[in-house]
């Protein structure tokens, strides 16, 4: 076992989703699933784990939605958007005419991540938040062309969708070491406190920093910088500030898709806590907040009734109109965001937009 501060891997000992053939090519080692490469262990997938328990974290107690549901007004963390079908909907969102982030996002890496991997040289690659690894691909296409990248660490919540992208990116790139990790953030950067001699790039695209409040984005970069060593690099995307009506229609597709996912929500809570929300009675709402630069997604209550969740031990009444709070989506400025990342000591050394400044990625160094 790998042991990092309070946190450790604990090996997977299945992978979903293999066909008979697909499983002819793997492996067990111990608790380990891996690929047969040459006799290399390239491929692994493991669980981030307490080690006092070696409880699975990923299958939480639901603490959390506990205290969502009971304090006023009703809130629900955003990482429970993602189980299996959340996860597929994610993915459909990212190919919506009116969703611009993801799109705009790929473009810039396409241009720009030659000139990054100039920048960084040979380098551990950690992303969080992987999802499907999509965008991660020009990435690598960028350091294999010259012959820059060490190892790739996805890191996700979704157990399904990393196992899958792990599996498909072992086969696109067979000579990369690939280590997914199924666990949250937290975890994630709990796990990586060691130091590592090797030079490392900590990214996380999407502009999925904007889902933490002010406080949390604070608490999350000084954890970045806790984590990385002088000299290592974090790359980081982010959607900025433009005119609400853009906003509000990349949140409010005309598909109904991303109205899917947010009541997907009540359907992952359903299967996992044993809940009875009845998505009928639930509707999507996302709308821009002007004064603090950032999209809300609710799910409105439609009718006054109560919802048991057994597993958790409880029952909550809600009233017509009553809002649940899903996500946020802060909207950044890229000059406060340099300042931001300066003051945790991670130097900006180029930031990277489109033409209409609608995206940016910004690559930072730990200060020597």
């Amino acid at each position: 076992m790998i042991i990092a501060a309070s946190i450790q891997a604990v090996k997977v000992d299945f992978i979903l989703g293999i066909d008979r053939e697909q499983s002819k090519n793997w492996r067990i080692i111990g608790e380990s699933m891996q690929l047969k490469q040459s006799n290399q262990e390239l491929l692994q997938i493991e669980y981030l784990a307490t080690v006092a328990t070696g409880q699975n974290l990923v299958k939480d107690d639901g603490k959390d939605v506990i205290e969502g549901l009971t304090k006023t007004p009703k809130s629900l963390p955003s990482k429970y958007f993602y189980d299996r079908q959340g996860s597929q909907l994610f993915e459909e969102i990212c190919q919506l005419p009116e969703y611009y982030p993801t799109r705009t996002e790929t473009a810039i890496l396409q241009e720009y991540a030659p000139e990054i991997v100039a920048y960084t040289g040979a380098c551990e690659l950690i992303e969080l938040g992987s999802g499907s690894s999509t965008k991660t691909r020009l990435l690598l296409d960028a350091y294999y062309q010259q012959q820059k990248s060490s190892k790739y660490v996805p890191i996700d919540v979704s157990e399904t969708i990393l196992q899958a992208s792990a599996i498909e990116l072992q086969k696109e790139y067979p000579n990369l070491p690939i280590q997914g990790l199924i666990g949250t953030y937290e975890q994630a950067l709990a796990y990586y406190r060691n130091a590592s001699d090797n030079t490392r790039m900590i990214f996380f695209l999407g502009s999925s920093i904007g889902n933490f409040s002010a406080a949390e984005c604070d608490k999350f970069l000084e954890e970045i910088a806790t984590v990385l060593k002088a000299g290592d690099y974090f790359l980081l995307g982010i959607d900025l500030q433009k005119p609400a009506a853009i906003l509000e229609a990349a949140y409010n597709d005309a598909q109904g898709v991303t109205a899917a996912f947010n009541l997907n929500m009540l359907s992952h809570l359903n299967w996992r806590f044993q809940a009875d929300f009845n998505l009928d009675l639930f509707s999507h709402q996302a709308i821009y907040n002007q004064d603090q630069s950032q999209i809300e997604m609710y799910l409105i209550c439609q009718k006054t009734h109560p919802v048991h969740l057994k597993k958790l031990d409880l029952t909550v009444n809600f009233q017509a109109s009553e809002s649940i709070l899903t996500e946020i989506s802060r909207k950044f400025n890229l000059e406060t965001m340099e300042k931001d990342l300066e003051s945790q000591g991670l130097k900006p050394l180029k930031v990277f937009t489109d033409p209409e400044n609608l995206f940016g990625l910004i690559l930072c160094q730990l200060s020597l």
